[in-house]
């Protein structure tokens, strides 16, 4: 028998678990939904995405310091830590007669799509966040920086976050049936099958949005004909940056 403490190392924790469950919710999930949906402005044109980021920019830095660190990436540093820890656990087929089961194969890519989100995440916190702070808003995050890296080399760019985007809303989508049912929501099995419904809706919603504001950096139908190109001041992106979306 393992002694105690290494028993317990190795055990789930009731109350980390929970809050791993709420965390992907509020604010993760809450985070997610609005960051996608501000992106998406990006159909309406240089001019109503560049605004998106001006009021960013425009907020003063400590409030945006412990919104950035302390309500985004905390716990979604958190999240990520120990949903990695749970998925090292994983155990999607419990026996062969398992195997039939759908809801195996529903949890299985549940835990390949937060691993896969994670690693997206740290690219695209990256390639926003941390270039922004290095280089400076003017050559990372605007419309402009991000249509032409989203273009660039042979838009290998564009297939990441096709991917990211399709992982995250996945993960998201499928958390909130977990959730429901983690915390007492969803007691039934006809309400648990309600639940399964919505957080399909809710997958197809999140891809839709995440990837109709990629469209926007190639095509903005619902851009003004008479709106500038841009609200941002002429940018020439050195090759040394890397550009990325909204700075949260």
């Amino acid at each position: 028998m393992l002694p105690v403490n290494k028993a317990m190392a190795g055990r789930e924790s009731y109350f980390w678990h929970k809050l791993h469950s709420l965390s992907g919710i509020v604010p993760v999930g809450f985070y997610m939904v609005q960051h996608l949906t501000l992106n998406s402005f990006a159909l309406a044109g240089p001019k109503a995405y560049n605004g998106v980021i001006n009021f960013f920019e425009g907020m003063p830095k400590h409030f945006l310091i412990v919104l950035k660190y302390g309500v985004v990436w905390l716990p979604l540093l958190f999240h990520a830590i120990y949903g990695l820890f749970i998925a090292s656990r994983m155990e999607a087929y419990v026996s062969p007669a398992a195997k039939k089961y759908r809801e195996n194969g529903y949890y299985l890519w549940q835990r390949w799509s937060g691993i896969f989100a994670f690693v997206f995440l740290c690219y695209h916190m990256a390639s926003t966040s941390i270039a922004n702070a290095r280089f400076g808003p003017d050559t990372t995050v605007y419309y402009e920086n991000w249509a032409s890296y989203l273009s660039g080399t042979g838009y290998v760019f564009l297939i990441v976050y096709v991917l990211g985007i399709l992982a995250c809303a996945y993960h998201l989508a499928y958390g909130i049936w977990m959730f429901c049912i983690r915390w007492g929501i969803t007691i039934s099995e006809e309400s648990q099958q309600r639940m399964a419904r919505f957080s399909k809706a809710a997958f197809f919603f999140l891809t839709l949005l995440g990837w109709l504001a990629l469209v926007g950096f190639f095509y903005s139908p619902l851009a003004p004909k008479d709106t500038v190109a841009s609200t941002s001041p002429p940018v020439e992106t050195p090759q040394s940056s890397v550009p990325g979306t909204t700075e949260l």
